[in-house]
């Protein structure tokens, strides 16, 4: 799996859409192979990062779980402590 698609599940705030976009203009991105697709290839392109994003929001609208959501500052703080385990303070 791409690492730069983030979970967006059990959040608070919940996923916005523009997240839920971004997730999938990158699984396209890794599925096609394309950074940026050529004309002849463009409205596939869209039209496929288009029909993950409703995939994806229908399915994070359709999860149910008894666990608390998760707060998105703590973990991003516990990513970037990973992050700087990993590959030293410069991160």
């Amino acid at each position: 799996m791409c690492r730069n698609i983030r979970t967006l599940y059990n959040f608070q705030p919940p996923a916005t859409e523009d997240e839920i976009r971004a997730a999938a203009s990158q699984f396209v991105r890794k599925i096609s192979g394309f950074v940026k697709p050529s004309a002849a290839n463009e409205a596939a392109f869209n039209r496929a990062v288009d029909e993950v994003a409703r995939a994806s929001a229908a399915l994070l609208a359709a999860l149910v779980t008894n666990s608390p959501p998760r707060d998105r500052e703590v973990e991003a703080a516990r990513a970037h402590a990973r992050a700087v385990r990993r590959f030293g303070a410069h991160v």
